[in-house]
């Protein structure tokens, strides 16, 4: 069987597609393959680099990337997911392809304020929620799947 393909896509790439991205392809990579972009890609959040080593995930090689480049090569998904803000996710261009376009809204670490630990906090509860959605997503798209 082949691997699902999903797109994550958030404003800058710099934190929760980066995220969603990581998490699918740690917890789900055996089904799926991840990659994520943004609509005006950005430079890697480092306090999202920092949350995600607690979690034994390293992205800090990782560049970001952009929508527009993505829709260029042609690459089809069967799942384009937003993960920002509901006006953000409307911005989100058309994809080619039949692939469904979830929306799963989370805050935005860039917008953190207070200290380098505040920003930490705030940072851990967004990935871990996000990390217990695409466990939900990988658990129930996988039984539609078999069905």
């Amino acid at each position: 069987m082949s691997k699902q393909k999903a797109l994550f896509v958030c404003i800058h790439n710099s934190a929760r597609s980066q995220m969603a991205e990581a998490f699918v392809n740690q917890v789900a990579g055996d089904a799926y393959e991840a990659s994520s972009a943004g609509l005006e890609p950005g430079t890697l959040n480092p306090v999202v680099v920092e949350a995600l080593r607690e979690k034994d995930i390293d992205i800090a090689g990782k560049a970001t990337r952009s929508v527009a480049l993505v829709i260029a090569s042609g690459e089809r998904f069967d799942f384009v997911v937003t993960v920002c803000d509901e006006a953000s996710a409307e911005r989100c261009p058309i994809f080619p392809g039949d692939g469904e376009r979830p929306h799963w809204g989370f805050p935005d670490p860039s917008q953190f304020q207070g200290s380098h630990e505040q920003k930490l906090a705030g940072t851990r509860t967004v990935r871990d929620h996000i990390e217990a959605r695409v466990r939900e997503f990988a658990t129930t798209e996988s039984s539609r799947i078999r069905r």
